[in-house]
């Protein structure tokens, strides 16, 4: 397990500026950002949507745990990119789907960032499309392992930070905070002949939402997930199918795909205080697919 160590800290995000495309941390307010002083856990956040969760939590204050699995420089890059616009960002290793990981990440962040106040749990895999009676064994554990106990392992050491419970003990500030849980429209679609495995894995996230908003409701902290649709990142590559984003496009409602940065809005409102009162919500992100 290793990590950049704090990032660094630079002067407030100007107010009033525009985004220089995709990739490039957008500047606006500075005044009563949502995160200031507190950490977002962004697990994935090298690349695609959670990149984008993350440049767009530090535009609204929040210091960020960029976590990755195996590419460094990915993660390095983003944490660059956040710095460079004035942000607090370091860089962590650890595979989500390791229970001791997990738990070696978050005291990482522990000792090197603000107290935790927000956790997405983005970090996810896809695999080639087959039939179910063509998955193996090891398909399915790695599918599950990460997509799901992944984000089970890293919401238990979130809530044991932030839980604003009488008798709460350990590290972090107990202040409360929120959980973002990254479902997909695999969820309601089933993903039939291509991977119906990730879509069960999906469709649990979503009643692992629901379940776990109820269950700290009363302890400060939010869980709502967002469910994105067609979203043009690297993920269908990994997936066998590079091309998937050009081809469904003409089937699609809007006629195009969505944008990472589209979902990471949708991400950092549901981190805020703007969402305050929504909890146990999927947000869809879909385009009307």
């Amino acid at each position: 397990m290793t990590n950049s160590g704090p990032a660094g800290v630079g002067p407030s995000l100007s107010e009033g500026g525009e985004r220089s495309g995709e990739g490039a941390t957008p500047r606006r307010k500075a005044a009563g950002a949502a995160g200031a002083g507190r950490t977002v856990l962004v697990t994935g956040g090298s690349r695609g949507i959670g990149a984008a969760a993350c440049r767009l939590a530090a535009v609204d204050g929040w210091a960020v745990a960029v976590n990755y699995a195996r590419d460094r420089a990915a993660a390095d890059a983003v944490v660059a990119a956040i710095v460079g616009a004035g942000g607090q960002a370091a860089a962590f290793q650890g595979d989500v789907a390791s229970d001791a990981e997990v738990r070696a990440l978050f005291a990482a962040i522990d000792a090197a960032l603000p107290p935790l106040g927000g956790l997405v749990n983005n970090a996810g895999v896809v695999d080639v499309g087959v039939r179910v009676d063509a998955m193996s064994v090891e398909r399915l554990q790695r599918m599950f392992s990460i997509n799901v106990f992944g984000s089970f392992y890293c919401a238990r050491e979130a809530i044991r930070r932030m839980t604003t419970k009488a008798d709460a003990a350990g590290p972090g500030a107990h202040a409360g905070g929120a959980i973002v849980n990254v479902s997909s429209a695999a969820a309601k679609l089933g993903g039939p002949g291509q991977y119906v495995d990730y879509a069960a894995a999906k469709g649990g996230i979503e009643t692992f939402t629901i379940g776990l908003a109820k269950e700290l409701a009363g302890e400060g902290i939010r869980v709502n997930a967002v469910r994105p649709g067609i979203i043009d990142t690297e993920i269908h590559a990994s997936g066998g199918t590079p091309d998937r984003v050009r081809e469904i496009t003409p089937q699609l409602p809007m006629k195009r795909a969505g944008t990472a940065d589209e979902v990471g809005e949708a991400i950092v409102w549901l981190l805020s205080e703007r969402s305050s009162y929504t909890t146990g919500s999927v947000v869809e992100v879909t385009g009307g697919r």
